[in-house]
């Protein structure tokens, strides 16, 4: 039996290691999801030119693809569980990269859509079993951390996917094929290669990693198992994963998160669109400018990180991060091209930072055996903002030739979300819910302030 100070070593150990070996492969696989998520919005004007996809049908598109993933979520997260993380993340990484290459050979507005749905459908389950993954292998103490790090990868991603766009763009008529031809087949065979790669770098427990001791192994599996045992004797030692899910805070998450997904998709999918208006730009600079907003969102999550380690409760956080989002979005929606600029690098360090600090509530609050399943319906019911985001803003430009009134509504939203972050309540660290055998049933997140 491990002494105490060699357990501690071991998994202090087992953790390095995880993030040295593991995180890095978890981040190239969120770079190549970012860069198949994000690749429609600079090849817009393109499909319309080639192809006749409209503004509207642009947007409808471009938000089926959350359709399909809010669907077809929760039951990748079952086959997630049932057939392992490393099997079912490499499956969800191929398939996503087949309907992204066959995205180069779109003809129409109903292969358009039948595409996007179709990579919805593939990509439903990643980021949930990826939480889950985390879940299983990193102690509550360093989750945030990880989960921290695996979103600002996001940002990273869209920071490169613009120049990298432009790039592939530029290749107009290369092999007789169009730009966005090379841009969607280029990164759709990314991915399939990186998922196979994955295959063999994933391991689907703690004891069939090869590149952990024994000794590590049993800190880390000891450690997972202490914190289980916590959550189940605050339950009473009866979880009932279904009626757990029913919790009113489980539904609040969900409206948080989707007011935080309506902000970084209308981005995502329209920003490309609003540099454009700066005068003189070319599908390279566009591509370029497009990264700063998600460069700057870097460096914001990088200090959101270290604050919300020091931090008792993430709410406060939050908050401030969603009323940024809101203010920077305001302010773009009034401003000239180039200051619109500037103030939606602002908005993004607002919506980007706020999505690594709501994760951290779920992930302490919910019992491990209702974690995946609440995850995959908090992030499925929450991306149905990336349907209402880009199809609203399509409709509005269609309509009016601008997307000013759409910058309006998402500041709107993010300030409704800020208002209710305050009725959403947090659990006390572990070791104090340890010291509470009479806890309340495992899914109610106390006030972190309460004594």
């Amino acid at each position: 039996m491990q002494s105490v100070d060699t357990a501690v070593t071991d998994l202090a150990s087992a953790m390095k290691k995880f993030f040295r070996r593991v995180l890095p492969v978890m981040l190239v696989m969120l770079v190549c999801n970012q860069l198949n998520r994000s690749n429609i919005g600079y090849a817009q004007d393109h499909l319309q030119a080639d192809v006749g996809i409209g503004a509207a049908a642009y947007g409808f598109g471009a938000g089926l693809f959350f359709i399909a993933y809010a669907i077809f979520e929760l039951p990748s997260n079952v086959m997630m569980e049932k057939y392992g993380a490393k099997i079912w993340l490499t499956r969800i990484m191929v398939s996503w990269g087949i309907v992204s290459f066959l995205m180069a050979f779109v003809q129409n507005e109903m292969m358009f859509y039948v595409l996007r749905f179709l990579l919805g459908a593939a990509e439903a389950g990643f980021f949930p079993a990826v939480i889950f993954y985390f879940a299983r292998w990193v102690p509550a103490g360093q989750r945030g951390k990880a989960t921290a790090v695996f979103i600002a990868g996001s940002s990273v991603a869209a920071a490169l996917s613009g120049p990298i766009a432009g790039l592939l763009l530029s290749l107009h008529d290369v092999l007789g094929l169009r730009g966005w031809q090379w841009l969607f087949g280029f990164e759709g065979v990314l991915s399939v290669v990186v998922g196979i790669i994955v295959f063999f770098f994933l391991d689907a427990k703690i004891q069939d990693a090869r590149w952990l001791t024994a000794g590590e192994k049993s800190a880390l599996t000891a450690t997972i198992d202490q914190e289980d045992a916590q959550h189940t004797k605050a339950a009473g030692g009866k979880v009932n994963r279904w009626k757990m899910l029913l919790n009113p805070q489980i539904l609040l998450l969900c409206g948080i998160y989707f007011s935080v997904q309506l902000s970084i998709y209308a981005n995502t999918f329209w920003l490309p669109t609003i540099v454009k208006q700066i005068p003189g730009t070319t599908d390279l600079s566009v591509g370029f400018l497009s990264s700063i907003p998600w460069v700057c969102a870097v460096f914001a999550m990088y200090f959101a990180a270290k604050w919300q380690d020091k931090a008792k409760s993430k709410r406060p956080l939050l908050v401030a991060a969603l009323l940024v989002a809101a203010v920077g979005t305001l302010a773009a929606a009034v401003a000239t091209p180039v200051l619109a600029l500037v103030f939606l690098a602002i908005a993004a360090m607002g919506f980007k930072s706020a999505s690594p600090l709501f994760w951290t509530i779920p992930q302490s609050a919910l019992h491990p055996l209702v974690l995946a399943p609440a995850i995959a319906i908090i992030n499925s019911l929450g991306n149905l903002g990336g349907f209402v985001a880009p199809f609203g803003f399509g409709i509005i430009k269609e309509q009016t030739g601008s997307v000013v009134p759409g910058l309006f509504a998402l500041a709107a939203a993010s300030t409704v979300a800020a208002i209710l972050v305050y009725f959403l309540k947090e659990r006390k660290p572990a070791s104090d819910v340890a010291e509470k055998a009479s806890a309340p049933e495992a899914t109610r997140m106390e006030p972190s302030t309460a004594k």
